[in-house]
Order: C-alpha cells, then sequence, then structure tokens
C-alpha cells in the first residue's frame, strides 16, 4: 500500500543514490581544505577529513579535485593504477587534447611539417573503498603541479538509514496484513502494490550502502601550458604542381575529344536529317522561285525597250 511516508523514503534514499552530482553542498558534516597549503599539511587535512570516523555515525564522502599536472597521460594512468591497488575502480575517463591552432611548413619538393599547438585534459570519476579515500587523496596530490581546488564532503546519513529500515518493517507488516484478507481483486492490487514498495526500498537501501562502500571523487586535470607536436607530413603543394598541368597528355587528350566532337556532331546531324531536308527542300523552292521572278523581270524589262 502506497503511503506519503514511503514515497517521502524512496525520495530521501534515491537523492542519496545521486549524491555524486552535488557540487560543494553540505548536509550535517561537510568539510572543504583549502587549495593553497603546503604538501605536508594537505596530507594532513586529507588525514583528518576523508578518514573522519564518529561513533554511531555513518557518512557518504565524496571528494573533487581539480589540479595541474607536468603529463596528463602520465598522471591519468597513474592514478587508474593507484585505484585498482587500492580496491577501487574507473567509472569515467575522457582525456583529450584540445588544439589550439595548426600549421603546415613545407620543409622540401616532398615533406612537409605540420606543427600543433594543443592543451591536453582530462575529467575522471573514480570509485574507491571509502577507508581508502586518504590515502587516495594523498597519491594523487602527489602528482599536482598546482592545486586549484579539492572538496571532500562527508555526509551524515545515520537518520536515513534508519528511517529506512523502519519503512522496511512496516512494509513487512503490511505485507503480513494483506496475506490475511479475504482473496479478489482488491487484495491483489494491494499486493502488487505493497510489492512494488518493497522493491523501491531494497534498490534504495542497496544504493545507500554502494555508497557508503565506495566514495566517488571527481578529478579534473590539464597541463598548465601549451604542447606542440611536429608531426612530418606529404608536401601536398609540391604534389599539386606536380600533376597540375602535362602538355602532351592534354594535347594528346584535346586531340581525342576534338574527335569525339565532331563524331557527336555528325550523329546530332543525322539525327535530324527529317528537318535538314525539309529545309533543303525549302531552300530549292525559295531559289527556284527567286530565279523565275529575276527571268520574268529581264524578259519584262526588254519588251519595254
Amino acid at each position: 500500500m502506497k503511503t506519503t511516508y514511503i514515497k517521502l523514503s524512496f525520495a530521501t534514499a534515491l537523492l542519496l543514490g545521486i549524491y555524486s552530482c552535488k557540487k560543494g553542498e553540505a548536509t550535517v558534516s561537510d568539510y572543504e581544505v583549502s587549495a593553497n597549503a603546503d604538501s605536508a599539511a594537505i596530507a594532513k587535512d586529507i588525514s583528518s577529513v576523508a578518514t573522519m570516523k564518529v561513533k554511531d555515525k555513518q557518512f557518504i564522502k565524496t571528494a573533487e579535485v581539480n589540479m595541474e599536472v607536468k603529463d596528463v597521460y602520465e598522471a591519468t594512468t597513474s592514478m587508474e593504477k593507484s585505484v585498482q591497488e587500492l580496491g577501487g575502480f574507473v567509472t569515467h575517463s575522457n582525456l583529450q587534447s584540445n588544439v589550439v591552432s595548426e600549421e603546415t611548413f613545407n620543409t622540401s619538393n616532398e615533406e612537409a611539417m605540420l606543427v600543433k599547438k594543443y592543451q591536453t585534459e582530462n575529467k575522471m570519476q573514480v570509485r574507491v573503498p571509502t577507508e581508502n579515500l586518504g590515502e587516495f587523496l594523498t597519491l594523487i596530490n602527489n602528482k599536482k603541479l598546482f592545486l586549484n581546488s579539492r572538496i571532500i564532503n562527508a555526509e551524515d546519513v545515520t537518520a536515513n538509514i534508519k528511517y529506512a529500515e523502519m519503512e522496511g518493517k512496516r512494509i513487512k507488516k503490511t505485507e503480513e496484513n494483506i496475506s490475511k484478507l479475504k482473496a479478489n481483486k482488491d487484495k491483489v492490487t494491494l499486493d502488487n502494490e505493497n510489492m512494488s514498495d518493497g522493491n523501491l526500498q531494497q534498490l534504495a537501501n542497496m544504493d545507500v550502502s554502494d555508497n557508503l562502500k565506495y566514495s566517488t571523487v571527481d578529478i579534473y586535470i590539464k597541463e598548465p601550458k601549451l604542447r606542440i607536436a611536429e608531426i612530418v607530413v606529404t608536401n601536398t603543394k609540391s604534389i599539386d604542381n606536380k600533376y597540375k598541368f602535362n602538355f602532351l597528355y592534354d594535347v594528346k587528350n584535346a586531340f581525342v575529344e576534338g574527335f569525339y566532337l565532331i563524331q557527336k556532331l555528325l550523329v546530332g546531324l543525322v539525327t535530324i536529317w527529317p528537318i535538314i531536308l525539309i529545309a533543303g527542300i525549302g531552300f530549292y523552292f525559295y531559289r527556284k522561285n527567286k530565279s523565275n521572278n529575276r527571268i520574268q523581270q529581264t524578259k519584262e524589262h526588254n519588251s519595254a525597250s
């Protein structure tokens, strides 16, 4: 049987499942470490925040790290290896090189140099066992050249877990009450609704349990300066000039095309032979009539004289 309380329970637990999308939001406990601290202080802060434990409290921990590194590819592979060694896994890694400019310089008749200016970056998301969160943050901190920002969140979900347990008991009790009802259409409907609520509650509980066991860390790394790539390519301009014009071939081709043009004209004339015939007959009678008129005019002139 669906009630307002079950809906609220599911909504609360489901929100915990998408905790990794929260940006700097605090609940009961929310901790942030200053980005400009030195390495020793940062390592100490990580130990006190990421590894924090409070009696009778349960926390969902997340972290966001934004920093600059010497080599993005090397840092990425190192972080992925560290995650695996700590018993975690990578859920997202988007390494890409953003090309700022590229230009080609011809170095010989055959070769040219393609010069690309680019900057490499990577957006990662990893899941690490919560008990190893502090160690992992210390490891990736060793890769930094400059730390832009780092946020560590610890959200107290103790009350939510207790409430979910009570809702589970209530759903179980509702199931027992429904089983005592007389079998009819309404009982089937109630049983289906209660079972659906129970499934949703179990899904939310598994989601919270997973988030308690594994902490989500969002990482953004980039290189502070542009890199330059020099790539040897073919001199396309030289190739174009080489095959742009061939005199003997073009003369031969023009002669052949002219011959084909004559053939097409002859075929065209044959095609319109009725028109040519009619025009010829018309021209013949026109000339004959014009000749007769000229003879007649000559005779009249002679008679008048």
